[in-house]
């Protein structure tokens, strides 16, 4: 086994705020001891120089879309979801197996190099999962070196179809061009992921697999049961977008006559394998089921902003004992990867909910979240999020020279509040150097960006009706979505 120890750093202490001189003694993949500057190494361990710099617990993303990266910048600038969803199928569409490999890399090198040492990916293909599709995000992560849960997202049910009136709302021939659109059935989608799981050839320490039913929205209750099943046959992670917008919430109510989140719980749903994404629009009762089932919760600040969806109750979330992490949505619909900005909007989102100063996260609590409380959403709690004796040695290097941290005088109010991943230098990951003084080691980064540039132009060419049509839509969706959250009804994004 071969070893490393990180000399000279100063190791980043969340709970007690603050960062002190010490040595980090790795073992294979796995951190073994963190010990007094200058303590005692085994024979031959390599020794990385880590002076001026601050070791931090890599970032983890709990919730992204790594398609996203190939269409950022393609989503209208005033777009709430149900807008966004609109233009699912031009951005995405005519893409070839190439296309995904290269979406999940550009993502991937993002996040590295962003400080962030794993995510959790709900990646779509239209009309349904393929194995060599999923397989090639897989090997997209394995290759940059990113630990990652890779989720098929998939659906039985289109935008159109799960909200009821949206058809009726636009002209024709628009009209009977949006009814054409169709999903694969339930049992297709379910066969293609019994595949996925039966053959995963991954080390499932690094690139595991999941499931991922959109929205409930838009699955029947026969194909949420069935991803509930296979879940449990597999022992894999479930994760949905839940409550992500008011005219969700709405709906919900209104087609199951409870939340989105009692139903689930009626089905069977809610675990410790179960996470929700985003979680805005959630009523206190929802807070304990979730928290009772000892499911997660994955915020996305970044995109709650961007798309108008709302801000989530995070301080109810912890005070009920429901696990939360942090993640950063798709590219394309937070325009970034950036957990550094996650972390710091999970901060500062929380007074916008309240004036008593006192309920507002801390910068310990944020960190914590974009950390421990994400590793727990990617069902690793005891494996990342840590540096700590046993945890993998997923450390990122921040260089204290860069002018954030000068002076240094409150080490974890500069981190939260003022990184932006402009100091990140190195990046370890199962004790193997991904980034290092600010080059990747593991793939060619040039080639990749040339290739999505090439792909990106080809598929803007291709797709460019579709996308068209989608802004035709653009003002009758938003018009229809604007009408359902303003209904009465009582929902409201939990308390203060």
């Amino acid at each position: 086994m071969t070893a490393t120890i990180i000399r000279g750093g100063r190791v980043l202490d969340i709970g007690g705020h603050r960062a002190e001189p010490a040595d980090i003694l790795i073992a294979g993949d796995s951190i073994r001891e963190i010990g007094r500057p200058g303590m005692a190494s085994p024979a031959g361990a390599a020794e990385l120089d880590a002076r001026d710099r601050l070791l931090i617990p890599g970032l983890i993303n709990a919730h992204t879309h790594a398609h996203g990266a190939l269409s950022r910048g393609l989503i209208p600038d005033r777009a709430p979801l149900e807008v966004l969803l609109t233009f699912s199928t031009a951005v995405n569409g005519n893409r070839t197996l190439e296309d995904k490999y290269l979406s999940a890399q550009l993502s991937a090198i993002e996040m590295v190099r962003r400080g962030c040492t794993a995510c959790y990916d709900l990646f779509v293909e239209f009309p349904l999962p393929t194995v060599q599709g999923v397989q090639a995000v897989a090997r997209a992560y394995h290759e940059v070196g990113l630990r990652a849960v890779v989720a098929p997202m998939m659906a039985d049910r289109t935008l159109w179809q799960a909200l009821p009136g949206l058809v009726e709302s636009v002209p024709e021939p628009a009209r009977r061009q949006v009814e054409q659109i169709r999903t694969a059935p339930w049992e297709a989608s379910i066969e293609a992921c019994r595949g996925i799981l039966r053959t995963w050839p991954f080390d499932r320490a690094r690139v595991r697999p999941a499931l991922g039913p959109t929205i409930p929205l838009h699955c029947s209750d026969e194909f949420l049961r069935a991803c509930r099943d296979l879940a449990r046959e597999f022992d894999v992670g479930l994760q949905t977008h839940l409550g992500e917008s008011r005219a969700q919430a709405v709906l919900g109510r209104k087609k199951y006559g409870k939340t989105l989140t009692a139903h689930l719980g009626d089905l069977g749903l809610l675990g410790p394998r179960f996470s929700g994404a985003h979680a805005i629009w959630l009523e206190p009762d929802d807070v304990t089921r979730l928290a009772d089932a000892g499911a997660s919760v994955a915020h996305n600040p970044l995109s709650n902003l961007r798309l108008g969806s709302g801000v989530a109750p995070v301080r109810q979330m912890l005070e009920g004992g429901l696990r939360v992490g942090v993640g950063t949505d798709s590219a394309s619909s937070s325009d970034t990867q950036n957990m550094f900005e996650a972390t710091r909007l999970a901060s500062y989102l929380s007074r916008i909910r309240t004036p008593d100063s006192g309920r507002w996260l801390t910068v310990d609590e944020a960190l914590t979240l974009a950390t421990a409380g994400s590793a727990g959403v990617l069902g690793m709690p005891e494996q990342i999020g840590r540096l700590a004796p046993g945890f993998k040695a997923d450390v990122v290097f921040l260089d204290l020279a860069n002018v954030n941290y000068v002076p240094l005088n409150d080490v974890m109010l500069q981190l939260v509040n003022g990184e932006s991943g402009a100091a990140v230098d190195r990046v370890m990951i199962d004790g193997r150097l991904v980034l290092d003084r600010g080059r990747l080691l593991t793939v060619d980064e040039a080639r990749v960006r040339t290739e999505a540039e090439a792909a990106t132009a080809r598929l803007r060419s291709a797709n460019a009706e579709t996308l068209a049509f989608g802004h035709s839509l653009e003002g009758f969706v938003g018009a229809f979505c604007l009408g359902l959250a303003r209904a009465p009804g009582g929902i409201s994004p939990g308390a203060a």
